[in-house]
């Protein structure tokens, strides 16, 4: 922990001053408390609202919680949005002269409206796949039959999180694979999705660009990182959103380039200040954007707090400020894995009952690399909360991917939970998809 001085309201951090300031995190789940947790270490006051009834016990004994943040933000000098869906309220944030992190309306139908995102890195000239909407699935259908060949489908038009994770991809060259899963779901599809897009396959190495934002221009350098998304070591199973992840920081380089800078214009007239991420597939043809994601990312925040040296309170007040600055990064690489228990990753109030309030024990007392999940503090021993069983994200770093590997299974393996699982591949895919983006000239 990083311990505080007062000086005439000021902290000494790290030999390092800087004013305490209050800091409002908004939520509708318990995403952001690792962040929020990490500023308040750092000797600012923090204070965060959590809107979804099933996360009210998560951060207990950790941070301070209000039931109204709308009564607080004249008490905040930031207000940090840790989600889409805050936009609107968040430009009018901005406009009346509060400092705001994270949402505007632009980028949050970036993210929520699929074509939309697909249009706008369109017009911005980065190339992205072919791909047709449709409101239903007889006309999907006809259309792989008649253009046979490899597709992705996705739920589009404004579509929760929950729903992006409904995806197939097609492995079969004429489609039939693809036509079956329609034709047998199409009914219970039709109650719950009502447009999607069949987007043309592309086959190469999955990687995201992403970069903090001030409103005015990115913050450099930017960071490079490769999902892991399925539930189950070798990319086996059902999306989770995320299990883990792989990052760098990096200059400026192809990947950038070609995706997320090209709309640096529009982010200036949305006023964006947060972080934002392009996710995309490289191949030798080129470099195809696929989504966008206009948020802090989970667990991506985490293991960006492992690699990144500034003090985190001075860093977004700057950020939301629009004041020029610079990241200070750890050289090599960085690795988050996300630890759970049942029902990860889906809903089951009657199977979380078993793990709810169940404890989290440490075999020696080094918290090194351990970031808040849905957890609490009670009597000194941290807690399962919530109701997701997303527990613990565990973080490592090392000047190579096998030291940083080395270090995050070894911080895990300090762990003691009853039916505790999490993916132990996180990082392997590097060396055969770093030689390919080297081949393809994308690193530099």
């Amino acid at each position: 922990m990083t311990n505080g001085v007062e000086k005439n309201n000021e902290k000494v951090l790290n030999n390092h001053l800087f004013p305490s300031k209050k800091f409002l995190f908004v939520s509708f789940e318990s995403l952001s408390g690792d962040l929020a947790w990490q500023i308040k270490k750092e000797g600012h006051e923090v204070k965060i609202y959590i809107k979804s009834e099933t996360d009210k016990d998560v951060y207990d004994g950790f941070l301070d919680k209000v039931d109204d943040w709308e009564k607080h933000k004249d008490w905040a000098d930031v207000i940090v949005f840790d989600d889409v869906g805050f936009g609107e309220i968040a430009d009018s944030l901005r406009a009346s002269g509060k400092l705001v992190v994270g949402g505007s309306k632009y980028t949050d139908k970036l993210e929520e409206d699929r074509e939309f995102g697909q249009d706008e890195m369109k017009k911005s000239g980065m190339p992205v796949l072919l791909h047709w909407d449709f409101s239903d699935f007889d006309s999907a259908i006809e259309f792989i039959k008649t253009n046979p060949g490899r597709y992705v489908f996705k739920p589009s038009g404004t579509i929760s999180s929950e729903q992006k994770g409904i995806l197939f991809l097609g492995q079969e060259e004429d489609g039939k694979d693809l036509m079956e899963i329609l034709e047998q779901n199409k009914k219970t599809w039709a109650k719950k999705i009502k447009k999607f897009q069949l987007q043309k396959m592309a086959v190469g190495v999955e990687v995201a660009a992403g970069a903090f934002f001030n409103g005015e221009d990115f913050v450099y350098p930017v960071n490079i990182n490769f999902e892991h998304k399925k539930l189950f070591p070798g990319d086996i199973g059902p999306y989770t959103g995320e299990m883990g992840t792989l990052m760098y920081w990096s200059p400026s380089n192809a990947i950038f380039r070609n995706t997320l800078e090209k709309i640096k214009p529009e982010l200036i007239r949305s006023g964006y200040a947060g972080y934002i991420d392009i996710n995309c597939i490289a191949n030798a043809r080129g470099i195809y954007p696929l989504e966008i994601t206009a948020r802090f990312g989970y667990p991506t925040i985490s293991i960006q707090i492992e690699g990144i040296t500034n003090l985190w309170g001075e860093f977004l007040y700057k950020l939301a400020k629009k004041e020029p600055t610079e990241l200070k990064t750890k050289k090599g690489f960085q690795i988050g894995v996300v630890v759970a228990v049942p029902p990860f990753p889906f809903d089951d109030k009657n199977e979380f009952f078993i793990y709810k309030d169940l404890s989290i024990l440490f075999k020696k007392n080094n918290l090194d690399g351990i970031h808040l999940g849905d957890v609490k503090m009670v009597n000194g021993t941290w807690s399962i909360a919530g109701e997701s069983g997303y527990v613990l994200v565990v973080t490592g770093a090392g000047l190579t991917v096998d030291d940083a590997r080395k270090q995050v299974y070894l911080r895990i393996n300090n762990i003691i939970l009853q039916n505790m699982f999490y993916r132990t591949d996180i990082g392997l895919k590097w060396y055969k998809d770093s030689d390919r983006l080297q081949t393809w000239g994308y690193l530099y």
